[in-house]
């Protein structure tokens, strides 16, 4: 974040990822630099299906150079010129803080997302997989070299590239599956129709982290 006071939770509550308390409107930034990999500008949560692959509403993710997934959710807008292929540089702005998807009546808060390159069809990777609190106190600390990299590259090696999906995987009734298996193949699961302006990524495929 560039220019607001945050906050953020320091605890796992269902998904190893982090709400960061801001005013509405404040920039959401590129933690480091890197390529822009997917882009949604459509709001399409609904509170009566609250389907898991859309509670992140408006988001940015981006491929950092340290081959880590970040994303930012919930935003208000994307900046322009923010499209899947466009290099960053760290600290340049992404987005504004909003309320888009399930944080409609929640106070303004950016989701923010560590985890591995997957193609889209496997939301449930993206929405989080690597706790990233010790490093946004470490970055906020001025600790700017301190990369998920290395745990993000462990975590991938033990649960595979394209684990199941084991929290929050359905829509208003929560649904449970086995727990992830890197020896199993997981089907992607159902996403909302999209229009030609939802969702797009760079690469619609899986793709090893820096060909690891």
């Amino acid at each position: 974040m560039k220019g607001c006071k945050t906050e953020y939770q320091r605890k796992l509550l269902v998904l190893p990822k982090t709400t960061i308390w801001a005013p509405q409107g404040c920039a959401f930034v590129a933690p480091v630099g890197g390529v822009v990999d997917e882009v949604n500008v459509q709001d399409r949560w609904s509170p009566s299906t609250d389907a898991g692959a859309t509670r992140e509403g408006k988001f940015v993710t981006i491929i950092g150079d340290d081959g880590v997934r970040y994303l930012g959710g919930h935003l208000d807008s994307v900046a322009d010129g923010i499209k899947p292929g466009t290099r960053v540089k760290g600290g340049q702005v992404l987005g504004k803080v909003g309320r888009s998807g399930n944080a409609r009546d929640a106070g303004p808060n950016l989701y923010f997302a560590i985890s591995w390159k997957t193609g889209p069809a496997f939301w449930w990777v993206r929405r989080g997989m690597v706790k990233p609190w010790d490093y946004l106190d470490a970055w906020q600390e001025g600790n700017r070299t301190l990369s998920p990299r290395e745990e993000t590259l462990k975590l991938r090696g033990k649960l595979g590239e394209t684990p199941q999906c084991t929290v929050q995987c359905g829509g208003a009734v929560r649904q449970q599956q086995d727990p992830p298996q890197a020896s199993k193949t997981p089907q992607p699961q159902k996403s909302p129709k999209k229009d030609d302006d939802d969702v797009v990524t760079l690469t619609p495929t899986t793709a090893p982290l820096d060909g690891r």
